[in-house]
């Protein structure tokens, strides 16, 4: 062995024949690709520590009184409610169209994406958050529409609600 491999991190051997050899783990280039359900994790996840990072205080997975999901719904610390889809990909975006169904229940509405998501195909309207499993970006802030005052009271005590439900499951 040389002196250059004697201090390199190496690669244990496998069983396969063509795998007894030590092989250097700097010579071995590994390529991370995610599945749409850990992309839509890692999305969500990041997604949530940014809004946590600007003040909101985030719920995952929030039913809406119209029957729809928010993947994320937060509440900023002057009542302002934010909801964020997360898209995972370009085919989940172009499947799943019901996102402007979610207007009615939030004052800024954004998507969430992926680092590799082609932004430039999501309209231009709604905010943009880029984000990966350790944290996010505004990319495009969001418009901001007010919820009417007794509608913003049914969501917020809603999603209070909600909150200690979840925090108090055993």
């Amino acid at each position: 062995m040389d002196g250059w491999s004697q201090h390199q991190p190496y690669l244990a051997p496998g069983t396969q024949p063509e795998h007894k050899a030590r092989v250097s783990a700097a010579a071995v280039h590994l390529e991370l690709v995610f599945s749409r359900p850990e992309t839509t994790q890692a999305v969500t996840r990041g997604a949530a520590r940014l809004l946590i990072d600007m003040g909101y205080a985030p719920l995952l997975e929030v039913c809406l009184p119209n029957g729809r999901r928010a993947d994320v719904m937060a509440v900023g610390k002057t009542g302002d409610i934010v909801i964020c889809e997360v898209k995972s990909g370009l085919e989940d975006y172009r499947v799943d169209r019901k996102w402007g169904e979610y207007a009615p229940f939030c004052d800024a509405f954004f998507f969430a994406v992926g680092p590799e998501f082609p932004g430039d195909i999501l309209p231009d309207h709604p905010g943009l958050i880029v984000a990966d499993g350790f944290g996010g970006a505004v990319v495009r802030e969001a418009p901001v529409a007010r919820l009417a005052p007794a509608r913003r009271k049914a969501l917020t005590v809603a999603l209070a609600r909600l909150g200690a439900m979840r925090a108090i499951r055993l």
